[in-house]
């Protein structure tokens, strides 16, 4: 588990609010052994109840705060695209290196080597667009989850 993972579960554990009334109403699970057993280390590691965090997961569930592990989310596509850009910057780096590379060891210029060169510079400066867009989106999410 990743620490920024770590701190937000604890995060969500720790933000159920006190209620007034005591809370009477049930949902029984059934768990393996080994499932309980990982269920309450991780409690007492965080220093909770184990019921307290079941239900600080499940309750951050409905209210969109944790996805499933099988879930797709925004910040998934985020990544994926992350990736893909990246992905791409590196072949056009490493087609640019194979150009300089020749040149440099004196080989002769290939007629399209310019256009290369050229589209490298236009795909970089537009994966930059890109990724400042992608940033000011997340920027924006963040924003609006921390105002709700």
């Amino acid at each position: 588990m990743r620490a920024a993972d770590e701190a937000a579960l604890h995060r969500v554990a720790r933000r159920r609010a006190r209620q007034d009334v005591q809370r009477k109403e049930r949902v029984d699970v059934r768990y393996s052994v080994a499932e309980k057993q990982a269920i309450l280390d991780e409690a007492r590691r965080l220093g909770l109840a184990g019921a307290h965090l079941v239900g600080a997961i499940v309750m951050a569930h409905l209210n969109g705060d944790l996805a499933l592990a099988d879930q797709r989310t925004a910040a998934d596509d985020l990544i994926d695209e992350y990736a893909a850009l990246r992905e791409q910057v590196a072949r056009i780096g490493t087609n640019a290196n194979q150009i300089a590379h020749r040149l440099n060891s004196g080989g002769d210029a290939h007629p399209v080597d310019a256009a290369v060169l050229a589209e490298a510079g236009r795909l970089v400066a537009l994966v930059q667009q890109t990724v400042k867009a992608v940033d000011t989106a997340a920027d924006v999410a963040a924003t609006k989850q921390r105002a709700a």
